[in-house]
């Protein structure tokens, strides 16, 4: 199992911040953000990832990270000089992905669960993960039939069948490089992760696991607020 976190992007909803340094290397309570995704991959034994960056802060990245060798883990670097959307991440990591499965984290989630069992126990097809939230129209919405068993996936829908919302990891075979190359840009121009999911959903090879702990989407200052909160909180009960 190989590991992508996708830590690229302009991230205008939180400038003047940004305009300094990337998103994903502010501070969450104690540590850099990306930090947060890094564990989630490494506590599931994942140890060989590729980060993708935006240029401006790539130098950050270097020096923050460097090898890997620091966390046990051998790290990668590509610089995506225009985000062309999520699934687009599978397509700039061809070479790294090669014959292996892949887990792909968003570098702005922060999770407080532990996902080791299900992404080791991974064999093939596409898994994702799924929480209830109150907002559901902000996200990619996946709505399920009586048994609990996924029957459609949609994103950002003005009218949500679930208030179940589509988090930042995905796990896929090796099939998904050639999947994301076969995916037509949106109306906003990209390749989305939800169309990606949807090939899976449609062949029978989609499995979502339903979780209710910690996740934030740290993309504004709301959300930077609470999850920095939170972590100082568990921090002080320790």
């Amino acid at each position: 199992m190989k590991g992508i976190i996708l830590a690229g992007g302009r991230a205008t909803r939180l400038r003047p911040l940004t305009l300094v340094t990337s998103k994903q290397l502010l501070p969450i309570y104690d540590r850099p953000m990306i930090y947060y995704p890094l564990n989630t991959l490494i506590k599931s034994g994942i140890k060989d990832i590729l980060i993708i960056i935006a240029p401006d802060y790539s130098g950050h990245y270097l020096n923050l990270l460097g090898t890997g060798e620091d966390f046990g883990a051998h790290f990668s670097y590509i610089v995506q000089k225009e985000p062309r959307g999520l699934a687009d991440a599978f397509i700039l990591g061809k070479t790294f992905i090669g014959n292996d499965c892949v887990t792909m984290i968003l570098g702005d989630n922060i999770f407080d669960q532990d996902f080791s069992s299900e992404i080791k126990s991974f064999k093939s097809g596409a898994m994702i993960f799924a929480k209830k939230v109150p907002d559901p129209e902000r996200f990619g919405v996946v709505d399920f039939d009586n048994n609990m068993k996924a029957i459609s996936i949609e994103e950002k829908p003005a009218l949500p069948k679930s208030n179940y919302a589509v988090v930042g990891l995905y796990t896929f075979d090796n099939s998904v490089v050639d999947n994301a190359k076969n995916l037509k840009p949106s109306a906003r121009g990209e390749i989305e992760i939800t169309d990606l999911n949807n090939i899976y959903l449609r062949k029978g090879e989609m499995k979502v696991n339903i979780f209710d702990s910690l996740w934030e989407d740290a993309g504004s200052f709301d959300s930077l607020l609470r999850v920095s909160n939170y972590m100082q909180q568990k921090s002080s009960t320790k």
